[in-house]
């Protein structure tokens, strides 16, 4: 399986093909999306995006960890993390979409 990454540039530039906005104005819209997320991140509210996942602000306390290039005990301080749950329609588009791929490309050789 071969890795791709998808851009911003790559979401504007689809949407722009969609919606037929200029490639500015798609690109607003883009950023605008993404910046609504974080800010509600930052703010610890959870971001459910129906189909999709839902995206959650966890607090992680403080624990002690090993530093593990010397093996010493190391102090972790407490933080903020964000986790990523996928929706069963999207895990199951992934697993279809492996699936056919890995199939295809069997077929392919």
């Amino acid at each position: 399986m071969k890795s791709e990454t998808l851009t911003r540039a790559d979401l504007t530039e689809s949407v722009h093909q969609d919606v037929g906005l200029t490639r500015q104005d798609c690109a607003g819209l883009v950023e605008r999306t993404l910046d609504l997320i974080a800010e509600a991140l930052q703010r610890g509210e959870t971001v459910k995006l129906s189909g999709f996942g839902v995206f959650q602000v966890r607090e992680k306390r403080a624990r002690m960890g090993r530093n593990p290039k010397t093996g010493k005990p190391a102090a972790i301080d407490p933080r903020r993390v964000i986790s990523f749950r996928a929706s069963q329609m999207m895990k199951s588009r992934v697993e279809t979409a492996e699936i056919s791929t890995v199939l295809n490309g069997a077929a392919e050789d």
